[in-house]
């Protein structure tokens, strides 16, 4: 009898882990360029969330995070995804128009 309770102990156990996985899932939090600025300009993630620039201007740009993070050049809707790992403020430019800059708050 106690062996059952144990086995159905562990079950149950199995199960809330696999729903606080389910919901502790990594997202993908999209920022476009258009217009010489990146929008949304501030994001906040949570760590091992993933963010994906789109480029919808005419004129190629980047993302650049000093020491972080570094795009290619990317031409009229190119894409550039980055995860983040560690919590932290990330600043970011443009290194082809400096003055184009976005904040991810990373928890």
């Amino acid at each position: 009898m106690q062996w059952t309770n144990l086995r159905s102990l562990v079950a149950a156990a199995a199960v809330l882990v696999c729903l606080g996985a389910a919901s502790a899932q990594a997202t993908e939090v999209q920022v476009t360029i258009d217009n010489f600025t990146f929008s949304p300009v501030e994001v906040k993630v949570k760590v091992g969330d993933t963010v994906t620039w789109t480029n919808h201007d005419d004129i190629p740009h980047t993302a650049v995070s000093a020491g972080k993070f570094r795009s290619k050049t990317m031409d009229t809707d190119d894409k550039f995804s980055f995860t983040f790992t560690s919590a932290g403020d990330y600043k970011y430019f443009c290194s082809l128009h400096p003055h184009m800059t976005g904040m991810i708050k990373v928890e």
